[in-house]
């Protein structure tokens, strides 16, 4: 099966290539899809509507079925921020360095008790037919006081995943993909593929 991945971001369309393998799923990245230069306006209150938004509108533009994820950072003692704010937290979307240091600015001085947060995953697959399927994951954790390794991208230098003591950016690339919000997420929407 033939979809479009609705994304730009290289390390999310490697994490799905990778966690995707195993089933019978093509992603075409937005390059491939020929999709041009241009920002999808993600005005949704939450990660159901703003994946959906994303979705919909590659469907629409190319008559194929369309991914989209919409990830958020939730952090509970800051009431869910940076949460569907999270890549463009510090103001510019996708800076990744200053939407990390912000949060650990106004996270510092808050002890380990604290700092717990969550991953929230949604993706939305939309057929030309009007159809859509909707998966969810999530992954809790929390917030370390400083950044730790250097694998991953977005906040995964300062989230370290409930059970474990090493942040997503220090764990190997395929363990994490195997307890990310991200694989949750996936996960269902297989399932839901399949029944389809």
């Amino acid at each position: 099966m033939k979809i479009i991945a609705a994304t730009r971001n290289k390390g999310k369309l490697t994490e799905l290539e990778a966690i995707l393998k195993d089933f019978d799923i093509r992603l075409i990245s937005w390059d491939e899809a020929g999709l041009g230069d241009f920002e999808i306006e993600e005005n949704g209150q939450s990660c159901e509507e703003n994946s959906y938004i994303k979705a919909k509108t590659i469907c629409d533009m190319t008559g194929e079925a369309a991914l989209a994820d919409d990830t958020g950072l939730f952090v509970d003692a800051l009431d869910g921020e940076p949460g569907i704010n999270s890549a463009r937290y510090a103001g510019e979307h996708g800076n990744d360095a200053a939407n990390r240091k912000k949060l650990l600015k106004k996270l510092e001085g808050r002890p380990f008790e604290e700092r717990t947060a969550k991953f929230v995953t949604v993706i939305t697959v939309v057929y030309p037919d009007g159809n859509k399927l909707v998966a969810r994951g999530e992954c809790p954790g929390h917030i370390t006081e400083k950044e730790i390794g250097d694998r991953g991208f977005g906040y995964d230098s300062i989230f370290v995943p409930e059970g474990h003591e090493e942040t997503f950016a220090q764990l190997p690339p395929e363990y994490k993909n195997s307890l990310s919000h991200r694989h949750f997420a996936l996960v269902k929407l297989t399932e839901l593929l399949e029944n389809r």
